[in-house]
């Protein structure tokens, strides 16, 4: 009777510890996403509050008055406004314990001076505009990194180019504005007609870096999503009603659309406003101007686009790009362009393997602008 008893008395005792885990598991789980309470942070800042101001009473020369800001400036990466403020209490009751136990600032160093309490009140201020600008934006700073990395990453997989058949090569280099992770140019692409056509849409969002990555990525899900939902010569159309529809200040875009037989060579290239695709001739040597006619993205309703028409023979090379690899103050796009044919006639004899990004490199390495450059060869 005894035994089982104890054994129920353990059990229970088992299922209360396991409950108490997973608990605090769960609030700690939720508090790094952003989603729980902040009273586990509120304590522990809390707790650290008293242990410094025991240290200054001690050793105010090794620990000093001024170490309170500490636990100020983690409170205000941590902690909510409301929260912010029973610390910033707790914080000036150990600053008035500290000067009645040390004394006047006056009769020695290490003590609670005037400009101890204005570096800590500042801190607090500092603290307490940074809580509230994220109370009011919606996003912890546990969270917000993690949002920025998974936007980032989110461009770049819907930039990533489809396998090709055996006898293609394709490659693609995007560099944004300023040495940033975000950039105003992007690139969808899908395998379409059961994998026989390539279709990919390279666009350039008005704007720049950060100021564009916003738009640049609404956009990328948009047209990824029309993209072999509609025939071909929908897309633009399409993309064009999709942006007047944002209503945006700044809402316009150029874009390419190139439609790839993968099978023939044979090609369309429609363009919305945007810089002409330059198509490398293997039997001539030649770079040829491929320039369709249309609109910018966003401007007004009923665009047409009308497509140039082209193939790619064994050994053509096709190349798009956004002008931020052939526009500089100093020169015209048509130097510009010169300048990008004359650098990629160096990469002929090895068959533009890694081209792309060491064209970026060599034409527009420190261009304060987005660049990308993308490249499709058919293999002799």
């Amino acid at each position: 009777m005894a035994r089982g008893a104890a054994d129920s008395y353990a059990a229970r005792l088992r299922k209360a510890t396991h409950r108490a885990r997973t608990t605090l598991r769960r609030s700690g789980v939720d508090y790094f996403r952003g989603d729980g309470s902040d009273w586990i942070a509120l304590v522990g800042l809390l707790l650290t509050v008293p242990a410094i101001a025991w240290g200054t009473i001690l050793m105010p020369v090794w620990c000093t008055p001024a170490a309170l800001v500490l636990p100020i400036v983690a409170g205000g990466l941590l902690l909510r406004p409301a929260s912010l403020l029973g610390l910033y209490a707790a914080a000036a009751l150990a600053l008035i314990v500290e000067s009645l136990v040390l004394g006047p600032y006056t009769e020695g160093p290490a003590r609670v001076t005037p400009g101890t309490v204005l570096v800590v009140a500042a801190c607090g201020f500092f603290g307490l505009l940074i809580a509230q600008f994220r109370a009011r934006v919606g996003v912890p700073w546990r969270r917000g990194g993690t949002m920025l990395f998974d936007l980032r990453e989110r461009i770049r997989v819907q930039s990533a180019l489809p396998r090709l058949p055996q006898g293609w090569h394709r490659e693609m280099a995007l560099r944004p504005a300023g040495g940033q992770s975000f950039s105003g140019d992007f690139v969808v692409a899908a395998r379409t007609n059961g994998g026989r056509t390539l279709e990919v849409v390279l666009t350039d969002v008005s704007g720049k870096g950060m100021d564009a990555g916003s738009r640049a990525l609404l956009l990328s899900g948009a047209f990824g999503g029309l993209l072999g939902s509609l025939p071909p010569h929908g897309f633009l159309p399409a993309a064009n009603g999709y942006l007047l529809r944002q209503d945006w200040d700044e809402g316009f875009a150029t874009s390419v659309h190139l439609v790839l037989d993968l099978d023939s060579g044979d090609y369309e290239l429609l363009s919305a406003g945007h810089l002409p695709g330059l198509q490398l001739s293997a039997g001539t040597g030649r770079w040829e101007e491929k320039a369709a006619e249309g609109p910018l993205l966003g401007v007004y309703e009923g665009a047409q686009f009308d497509p140039v028409k082209g193939t790619l023979r064994p050994g053509d090379v096709l190349m798009l790009f956004t002008d931020g690899l052939v526009e500089a103050n100093d020169r015209d796009i048509a130097e510009g362009m010169d300048r990008l044919t004359g650098e990629a006639d160096r990469y002929v004899a090895t068959g533009f393997e890694g081209a792309a990004w060491h064209l970026i490199e060599a034409v527009a390495k420190d261009v304060n602008d987005d660049r990308a450059l993308l490249l499709i060869r058919r293999e002799p």
